[in-house]
């Protein structure tokens, strides 16, 4: 297992790596270089295709290029934060055609990993309790133990009332 990265909310903005904007831009511009001064230079018909054509090919096609570089970009930095193999998904995102890759990755990508403010364990998102000191970490329904609000009365799932579980207080203080 990787030892996961931790990246804040205010780091988002960041989840795509500048090498990965520079690699995107270069790719929109090489597929733009294409489109208009190799390919009319290697047509030999008489009548070269509609600029309109021209036109939509090129920003579609360069576009389309510069994604892919985008998406493998963003791959790399999200699969740390989730204890994943960046290196793994990043070739694989690179080798599958079409982007299947990051298809894969979307759908098989484990919940986001983060740190126990008790012993600092590295526990996945959908904790409720850390595996290591059994610290909450969430609040929970006492009877069906799905996630609820801090401020529901009620779970959503099974109508059991939460003030009888005894929240603990930090908890209760984040929901206010």
């Amino acid at each position: 297992m990787h030892v996961p990265e931790t990246i804040s909310v205010n780091e988002d903005k960041s989840m795509i790596p500048t090498w990965s904007i520079v690699t995107a831009a270069a790719a929109f511009l090489l597929i733009e270089y294409y489109f208009w001064f190799v390919l009319p230079s290697q047509s030999q018909q008489q009548h070269p295709p509609p600029i309109g054509l021209r036109i939509y090919f090129s920003l579609s096609w360069g576009a389309l290029v510069a994604l892919y570089f985008l998406m493998v970009g963003y791959v790399s930095k999200d699969a740390p934060r989730r204890a994943m193999s960046s290196r793994f998904w990043i070739i694989l995102c690179l080798v599958m055609p079409c982007g299947i890759g990051a298809v894969l990755y979307f759908l098989l990508r484990q919940p986001q990993v983060s740190r126990c403010p008790a012993c600092a364990t590295h526990v996945q998102g959908d904790f409720h309790f850390c595996p290591q000191c059994n610290y909450q970490l969430t609040a929970s329904c006492g009877n069906c133990f799905r996630t609820v609000r801090t401020s529901d009365q009620f779970c959503t799932r099974c109508g059991h009332e939460l003030e009888r579980d005894h929240m603990p207080a930090r908890l209760r203080a984040m929901g206010e």
